[in-house]
């Protein structure tokens, strides 16, 4: 199967069947049949990817309410330590953290569902991540839980002042302050 379960309910890490010769290598990225099969029932309908340098840490973010997303990420170039953060105020497994080093090479998919915040920081000299989203993003429903929360304790695998964190991630709330859903 290539969805691994993760110890917290309705995060999967996806391994898709990569298919290697002499020439280089194909697999799928995403392919619906396979999540139906899972019965993982999402439509991915906006597609973002960004560039950063190593050290750049982003996050916690997350859309609240109707806005809510599903997102499948992935790493095109580079290595990452993706990160996400079950904030269901009602899961038993409230304030966990879920960390997975994705990379080009592993061909590793983080699958984070509604429901929790997701940030990550380069481990490479740069990295390129793409990621797939069931909802489109709206700037009034945006949220985001400080990148260093005490809470929360994230290793990012990042030297704290080697980190480069944006003047709006320094800025977020503790994920006891935030508003989460």
């Amino acid at each position: 199967m290539p969805f691994k379960a993760t110890p917290i309910a309705d995060l999967f890490v996806f391994e898709p069947a990569v298919f290697k010769d002499d020439r280089g290598y194909f697999f799928e990225s995403y392919n619906e049949q396979n999540f139906r099969q899972q019965n993982l029932h999402y439509k991915f309908i906006q597609d973002n990817q960004s560039f950063s340098c190593y050290g750049v840490i982003r996050g916690l973010h997350f859309q609240i309410g109707e806005y809510a997303q599903t997102k499948l990420v992935r790493v095109l170039q580079g290595e990452i330590l993706d990160v996400a953060v079950d904030i269901r105020p009602d899961s038993a497994t409230f304030k966990q953290t879920f960390s997975i080093e994705l990379s080009a090479e592993n061909k590793l998919q983080l699958l984070i569902p509604k429901g929790f915040a997701h940030g990550f920081s380069v481990l490479s000299e740069t990295a390129e991540i793409m990621y797939k989203c069931d909802n489109f993003y709206h700037k009034a429903a945006e949220g985001g839980i400080i990148y260093n929360d005490r809470t929360l304790n994230i290793d990012w695998k990042i030297d704290a002042q080697k980190a480069l964190v944006s003047d709006k991630d320094k800025k977020l709330l503790s994920i006891n302050e935030a508003i989460l859903f």
